[in-house]
């Protein structure tokens, strides 16, 4: 892919064809690429939001404060700390790896209701997560 400016256009080629855009048209597309690479989705419980800058967030559903949400480098984070749990986990377990507060019952939460986590809830008191299946990486984010 190309970009380049040539007096009050914008040229942008991808694979191999080039488009002459509008200031106006160009600011549109930027927009709308910047739309695509935020992909936030909500379950039950929990929202998983992928971030323009790779980041992916997992929140408590509806909340807005900083307590409520926990930020992984990318998603891959998510999946390596999902791994590295046992089989039937609660959030003592979750928060063994750093996370503190109510974001280690958010996460459990978010295993369980994620596809990309073979996971159920099997307790609520306490909030206890239970590997499903194998997991492998073919899941869909």
């Amino acid at each position: 892919m190309a970009v380049r400016r040539e007096g009050e256009s914008i040229r942008v080629t991808v694979g191999g064809q080039t488009h002459a855009l509008s200031r106006e048209q160009a600011e549109q597309l930027q927009d709308a690429i910047g739309d695509a690479m935020t992909r936030e989705r909500e379950f039950l419980h929990t929202t998983g939001t992928h971030r323009e800058d790779g980041t992916y967030v997992v929140s408590r559903r509806g909340a807005d404060s900083a307590g409520n949400t926990k930020v992984f480098e990318e998603f891959g984070n998510l999946r390596r700390l999902f791994e590295r749990l046992p089989a039937e986990f609660t959030a003592e377990e979750v928060g063994r790896t750093g996370i503190t507060g109510s974001r280690r019952h958010m996460l459990v939460r978010h295993f369980a209701e994620h596809p990309a986590f073979d996971c159920a809830i099997t307790t609520r008191n306490p909030l206890t997560g239970r590997k499903t299946a194998a997991n492998d990486d073919t899941t869909v984010e």
